[in-house]
């Protein structure tokens, strides 16, 4: 295969990683926890997940910002500019954390080390996220101090009993999920023919 059509190839799979996320958080979509129903798990980071491990980091985030967008206009559109910016944020810290590790460590112990990781990351991420940033979403007028620093106040009630456990469940399923299927997904449809690991060599990797 020419180098050209190997980036056309690439290019095609990415488009259908990110089709494929936006269909899944479409037709799946549940709250987790009752009190905080607005949290919903979605498995949407599965095919970024894949294609993370398949092309790398920076295509994973590539990856997300152009799923995050289409998603934040479309199916996820009552979110907002919010829920645009935390799918971002969450799902590049998991799919950069996890891509570099699986990068350098390719094998079925490396991926489970980078995806654990990446969700342990990925959950402190948005730990962060909502105490520095999700007050000043919620508020409407951010020059109002005390408005803010109560809504901080609120958010970070929210933090350890529902955040926190949301996002290690959210990542942590789709990091199982995306273990299980990575190995078939890309022989048929990342590697497709070229896919051509000795016994020895598929016995290691994920």
């Amino acid at each position: 295969m020419s180098a050209k059509s190997a980036r056309i190839k690439k290019l095609a799979v990415m488009a259908m990683l990110v089709a494929l996320s936006i269909v899944l958080v479409s037709l799946v979509h549940f709250p987790i926890f009752a009190p905080v129903a607005f949290l919903e798990y979605d498995p949407a980071d599965i095919p970024i997940l894949i294609g993370t491990f398949a092309y790398g980091p920076l295509a994973g985030i590539v990856l997300t910002v152009v799923a995050s967008l289409i998603q934040g206009l479309t199916v996820s559109a009552q979110s907002g500019v919010m829920g645009i910016a935390m799918h971002i944020f969450a799902t590049s810290t998991l799919v950069l954390v996890a891509g570099f590790i699986y990068k350098f460590h390719h094998t079925r112990r490396g991926a489970v080390l980078a995806l654990v990781c990446g969700t342990l990351a990925m959950t402190g991420a948005m730990l962060m996220f909502n105490h520095f940033l999700t007050p000043y979403f919620i508020t409407p007028d951010v020059a109002d101090t005390a408005a803010v620093a109560a809504n901080r106040a609120y958010v970070d009630t929210l933090l350890f009993p529902f955040i926190a456990p949301f996002n290690l469940i959210k990542a942590g399923v789709n990091s199982v999920v995306t273990f299980l299927v990575y190995k078939v997904v890309s022989k048929y449809l990342v590697h497709g023919d070229a896919f051509s690991a000795s016994p020895k060599k598929a016995k290691s990797e994920i």
